[in-house]
C-alpha cells in the first residue's frame, strides 16, 4: 500500500478515536456496561495505531525545525539531518507494515503450537528446531514467551510443543508461520549419513482472555487427569498433575502437563482451549461449518509452506511468496523477518 494512503487512513483512525473518546467522557458512558466495554476496546485498539502516528508527526516537526535552523548555519547539521531523515523513512516503513496488519485479531496475543510429521526421531528433532527458531525470533523482538505445554520425543526432539506469545501484534506476525515447514538434511541419526526429509506443522492461534468473546460452561467440559509422561522431576510423574479438556460441544480436546501444580495446568488448558474456540467460532461465522483442524493440511509431501535446504546447498523457500534466502541457518537462528513481511504484503489481514 502507498504510504499516502496508509496516512489517510491513520488520520480516519484518529478522527474516529476523538469521536469514542467523546463519548467515554460522557456522564451516562458506563449506563450500559457492555457497550461501554466494547467502546473502550475498539478505543484501544485504534490507539495502538495513532500513537505511532503522532511520534511520527512529531519527528517530522523536528526534522522540519532543524532544516529551518540549517538554512541559518554554515555548517554542522548535514550529517544530523540525514540521520533524522533515516529515522524518519524508517518509522513510515514501520508505519505501513503495521497497517499490513489489520485483522480483527492481528493486535492479540499468540498461542503457537508444533507438531512433528511422520518419521520418529527425525521428525520430532525437526520440530525442536523450529521451536528454537521461533525462540530466537521472539526473544529478538522483545516479546514475552511461556512454554504451556512441551511434550519430549522418545529419543530426541518433541512430540509436541506449544508457546504462548506476549507482545504487540504478535498473532498478526505470527499467523504468516502457520502451514506446514519442510526440511532436508543430513540426517544426524542416520549411521550411514544419508539425506533425509522431515516434516512438522505449525499453527497459530490469537490468545483471547476471558471476556465475552467465548464463554465456556462448566457442563460442557470433561476434564480428566493423569500422570506426566515428560520430565520435570520426581513430583510431576508420581502424581496426577498433568490435565486433559475436552469440549464436549465441539470435540476439541487439549492438554496440559508442562506444570508441577494440577491447577496451573487446568489454567494453560483452559487458555488454549478458550483460543481454539474462538477461532472455531469465527469459522461457523464464516458459513464453513468445519472443525478447525480441518484447516490443517496433511503434514508430508507437497503440502508445505516453506522448504528449509541444508543439504546439498542451503536455502529457504516459502512456496507462498516466492522469498528466497540463501543463509538457511541465519534462518534458523531466528531471522525470519523477510518471510513474514513477504507474507504480510502479499496477503495482509487474510
Amino acid at each position: 500500500m502507498k504510504i499516502l494512503e496508509v496516512i489517510f487512513d491513520l488520520e480516519n483512525k484518529a478522527s474516529r478515536l476523538v469521536e469514542l473518546e467523546r463519548k467515554m467522557a460522557s456522564p451516562d458512558f458506563w449506563n450500559n456496561q457492555e457497550e461501554a466495554r466494547r467502546v473502550i476496546d475498539k478505543a484501544n485498539q485504534l490507539k495502538r495505531w495513532t500513537e505511532p502516528f503522532e511520534e511520527l508527526e512529531k519527528k517530522l516537526r523536528d526534522l522540519k525545525e532543524l532544516l529551518e535552523l540549517a538554512e541559518d548555519e554554515e555548517d554542522g547539521l548535514g550529517e544530523e539531518l540525514e540521520r533524522d531523515a533515516q529515522a524518519i523513512e524508517k518509522k513510515l516503513d514501520d508505519l505501513e507494515m503495521v497497517h499490513m496488519l489489520s485483522g480483527k485479531d492481528d493486535y492479540r496475543d499468540a498461542i503457537l503450537t508444533i507438531h512433528p510429521g511422520a518419521g520418529g526421531t527425525e521428525s520430532q528433532d525437526w520440530a525442536q528446531m523450529l521451536a528454537r527458531m521461533y525462540s530466537r525470533w521472539i526473544e529478538d523482538h522483545g516479546y514475552k514467551s511461556h512454554v504451556l505445554d512441551l511434550q519430549p520425543g522418545d529419543e530426541a526432539g518433541l512430540k509436541s510443543i506449544t508457546i504462548e506469545i506476549a507482545g504487540k501484534y504478535a498473532y498478526g506476525y505470527l499467523k504468516a508461520e502457520k502451514g506446514v515447514h519442510r526440511l532436508v538434511r543430513i540426517s544426524p541419526f542416520d549411521a550411514n549419513s544419508r539425506r533425509h526429509t522431515s516434516f512438522a506443522s505449525v499453527f497459530v492461534y490469537p490468545e483471547i482472555e476471558d471476556n465475552l468473546d467465548v464463554k465456556i460452561e462448566e457442563k460442557d467440559l470433561r476434564i480428566d487427569t493423569f500422570r506426566s509422561s515428560g520430565a520435570g522431576g520426581q513430583h510431576v510423574n508420581k502424581t496426577d498433575s498433568a490435565v486433559r479438556i475436552t469440549h464436549l460441544p465441539t470435540g476439541i480436546v487439549v492438554q496440559c502437563q508442562n506444570e508441577r501444580s494440577q491447577h496451573r495446568n487446568k489454567e494453560n488448558a483452559l487458555k488454549i482451549l478458550r483460543a481454539r474456540l474462538y477461532q472455531h467460532m469465527l469459522e461457523e461465522e464464516r458459513v464453513e461449518r468445519q472443525a478447525l483442524e480441518a484447516e490443517k493440511k496433511e503434514i508430508a509431501w507437497g503440502s508445505q509452506i516453506r522448504s528449509y535446504v541444508l543439504h546439498p546447498y542451503t536455502m529457504v523457500k516459502d512456496h507462498r511468496t516466492g522469498e528466497e534466502r540463501g543463509d538457511a541457518l541465519s534462518v534458523l537462528d531466528g531471522e525470519l523477518d523477510n518471510f513474514i513481511q513477504a507474507y504480510l504484503k502479499q496477503f495482509g489481514s487474510s
